[in-house]
């Protein structure tokens, strides 16, 4: 399952989850092509992956343009002679419920990260094709984009993109050996550490200890590092026949998100009428509606956070 000899770019890898990404790809023998806005931060995650040994070198620009795709493309190229893995993680994000959502706001966040993974998969994809590389294509989703969050239409629209371009391209790209997969992580960044749910976990992973276990099991919810092993996996030869899925990870959980499926199928002769649906729909349909969002269950007296008044 070595990634020796194999080339990877991470886009949005100059810290948190992309890092973790590139270093355990790194770690596993891959050669990376870190990408990043900032350049002292690029160049300081290619200093920590090339003094553990690794290589890599650096992309500072923003993900979104085809001339940025073309840009990372080429890095891995000139740099390490091939590409192999594409590994999509660049975002941004412009929280705020719909009427306050501006078109900047909204604009934004669909750029870097839906039109940012469409460019780099098309020119990765163009790539692999020409040189007859079974590549691999690992995008990052979010629960959000699979049921919903308050404040987001924009990620949320995204991230279900994301999914959606997925399952695509996994029919486009069989024939040619190349695989396209979502991951979708739950994991402590720089969004989660200011929820007050989690404070207790964030605390303890920023002590260097383990996020108590209703974190890391119940709600698997863990560090950016327990991501990485997905990402590397799906990396790999071994994942070869893995592809056009919506991967779930986070602390000690491993899921697979299924593809949307019918829960209810009723027939009418004639068809459905807005009279004969006003008749019978809610009969039919009203206990089986389904919910959205995700619903968290009660955090135990223990790891309630902490407020100024009661430390």
């Amino acid at each position: 399952m070595s990634l020796a000899g194999k080339a990877a770019i991470v886009t949005g890898s100059g810290r948190g989850l992309g890092l973790a990404y590139a270093q355990e790809l790194a770690k596993q023998g891959a050669a990376v092509v870190i990408n990043d806005v900032d350049q002292q931060i690029a160049d300081e995650a290619v200093a920590g992956i090339t003094a553990a040994g690794g290589r890599a070198v650096a992309v500072v620009a923003p993900v979104g343009s085809t001339e940025t795709a073309k840009q990372l493309v080429a890095a891995a190229v000139d740099n390490f002679g091939r590409l192999d893995i594409l590994v999509t993680n660049a975002g941004v994000l412009r929280d705020k419920s719909l009427l306050k959502m501006t078109d900047e706001d909204f604009d934004l966040v669909i750029n870097v990260h839906l039109r940012g993974t469409f460019t780099c998969v098309r020119e990765a994809y163009a790539y692999f094709k020409e040189n007859r590389i079974p590549g691999r294509i690992i995008t990052i989703g979010s629960p959000t984009g699979q049921r919903g969050n308050f404040g987001q239409t924009n990620y949320a629209a995204a991230k279900a993109g994301i999914v959606g371009m997925v399952r695509t391209w996994a029919l486009e790209m069989k024939k040619a050996g190349i695989t396209a997969n979502a991951v979708i992580p739950v994991a402590a960044t720089a969004m989660t550490k200011t929820v007050p749910f989690f404070q207790k976990a964030v605390e303890a992973d920023e002590r260097g200890e383990a996020m108590p276990d209703f974190f890391r099991k119940d709600l698997g919810f863990g560090t950016a590092d327990d991501v990485a092993g997905l990402v590397a996996y799906l990396a790999s030869d071994a994942a070869a026949n893995v592809t056009g899925q919506a991967i779930g990870v986070g602390g000690d959980r491993l899921q697979l998100w299924s593809h949307p499926e019918a829960v209810a199928t009723e027939y009418r002769d004639g068809g459905w009428t807005y009279e004969a649906l006003g008749e019978r729909f809610d009969d039919l349909f009203g206990q089986r509606l389904q919910t959205v969002g995700e619903e968290f269950p009660e955090l135990p007296a223990e790891l309630q956070p902490e407020t100024a008044g009661s430390k």
